[in-house]
């Protein structure tokens, strides 16, 4: 198949691999983005394969709480003009009001909840697009629920750009709480803990790193030790309780939360925009947008 630039583009956002590298590795792989990516590392040009695509949306996240119940949700919009909108803001809101203090199941059940105002949720948002004059959507959101033993930790960066929350049992403190979410929010953990990586993920990682091995030249004979030890950075890189704490890195984040004899219950991280893809637009663009409506 014919490799085009968006694809090569793509690629070395992912991995970091130089562009002539990148378009070898797709053109031998007819264009598979996730073989390109597992190839570029086997010949140890890429460091990482970055499996979450980066390409936001516009929007904003929210945290909010309530007693034992928590709720995470993420709003989108077509441009940051909006999402930097009051009108937005207090949407997202009285959204997030809503649904912490009725718990839907899924997002279509939301939509078709009646509000205090007695519109639907989805009335709601159609009478702020009206109002705003730009497509928003309800795209996603988690209710948490703790134990009276547990604490919640919000953490919103940049605004709502990113949002996490984190629940922590055998602990009321709350700032522990907050930090877990602030490092989940720096260092995007895909897991709790390495036990919950499938042996599936585990073994595809074990063979890119033999390849990768064997590629810079090392003797068979110590390739499995070599490979063992760089999965568990694999671990570390992926899983939170492995990873060096953010506010200390002399700390791993399981001994923070073991010195306030707690553990981790689970967590949401919510990125605006990530795996959606946005429209090739510039800034000036945008801003033309705007002036026109």
């Amino acid at each position: 198949m014919a490799i085009s630039a968006q694809m090569v583009k793509e690629l070395r956002q992912k991995t970091g691999a130089g562009m002539m590298d990148c378009k070898k590795a797709l053109t031998e792989t007819d264009g598979d983005m996730e073989k390109a990516i597992d190839l570029l590392r086997e010949k140890g040009i890429a460091k990482a394969a970055k499996k979450a695509d980066r390409i936001a949306a516009e929007g904003l996240t929210l945290v909010k709480t309530n007693g034992n119940t928590g709720v995470i949700l993420e709003v989108n919009s077509e441009t940051d003009f909006v999402a930097k909108n009051e009108g937005f803001k207090t949407l997202l809101d009285e959204l997030a009001d809503h649904i912490l203090a009725e718990k839907p199941e899924n997002l279509e059940t939301a939509m078709a909840q009646k509000m205090a105002n007695g519109s639907t949720v989805e009335e709601h948002i159609t009478s702020a697009v009206a109002k705003i004059g730009e497509k928003i959507t309800l795209r996603r959101f988690a209710v948490l629920t703790k134990g009276d033993d547990a604490t919640f930790g919000a953490y919103l960066h940049m605004g709502g750009k990113i949002g996490v929350l984190t629940v922590l049992n055998g602990t009321t403190d709350e700032e522990t709480a907050k930090d877990i979410a602030m490092h989940v929010a720096a260092v995007n953990p895909r897991y709790i803990s390495r036990d919950q990586v499938s042996e599936e993920e585990t073994n595809h990682e074990r063979e890119i790193l033999t390849q990768q091995a064997l590629q810079e030249g090392k003797p068979e004979n110590i390739v499995a030790k070599m490979v063992e030890g760089r999965l568990n950075k694999f671990f570390e890189e992926i899983c939170l309780l492995d990873q060096a704490f953010v506010k200390n890195p002399d700390e791993k984040v399981k001994q923070v939360v073991a010195a306030k004899n707690a553990t981790v219950e689970t967590f949401v991280r919510y990125e605006v925009g990530e795996g959606i893809e946005k429209r090739q637009e510039n800034f000036a663009e945008e801003v033309m947008n705007q002036v026109k409506k």
